[in-house]
C-alpha cells in the first residue's frame, strides 16, 4: 500500500471521526481489529451502536468514495461487526451501518454521511 492511500485514509478517517462526534455519535473504538478484517469507526448515536466505513478519496479518477463499498465489502464488514457484538456481549444491542464518505479537494473536502447504508450481509 502506498503511502499516499495511507495517508488518504488516515486523513480521512480523522475528518470523518470529527464529523461524526460533531453531530451527536459518540466515538467508542477506531480501527477495530479482529480475524476478520478492521472496522474503521465503532460509535454510538443514541442506543444504537453504528459502525461506520470510512473511504476517502483525493480526486473523482475512480468516482464518490462510497461506491468503494461494494458487496464483498460489506459482507466482510457484517462479519467483524457481529464478532464485535458477539466478543462484547452486546448481541442484542441495536446497531447499523453507516459509511462516511470523505472528497479531500485542493478547494476543501467535503464530507457525506450516509446513515444505515446496508443491510447486515451474509451470502
Amino acid at each position: 500500500m502506498s503511502l499516499m492511500r495511507i495517508s488518504t485514509g488516515k486523513r480521512g478517517e480523522e475528518l470523518a471521526a470529527a464529523y461524526l462526534a460533531e453531530a451527536g455519535y459518540r466515538i467508542i473504538e477506531r480501527n477495530y481489529r479482529c480475524l476478520f478484517g478492521e472496522i474503521d469507526i465503532v460509535a454510538e448515536e443514541g442506543e444504537t451502536l453504528v459502525f461506520v466505513e470510512v473511504k476517502s478519496r483525493r480526486s473523482a479518477a475512480y468516482g464518490d468514495p462510497q461506491l468503494a463499498v461494494g458487496h464483498q465489502k460489506q459482507k466482510k464488514i457484517s462479519m467483524i461487526s457481529v464478532h464485535y457484538l458477539a466478543e462484547r456481549h452486546l448481541r442484542h444491542r441495536p446497531a447499523r451501518f453507516d459509511v462516511v464518505a470523505v472528497k479531500l479537494l485542493p478547494a476543501g473536502h467535503r464530507i457525506e454521511l450516509i446513515r444505515n447504508a446496508f443491510e447486515l450481509a451474509f451470502g
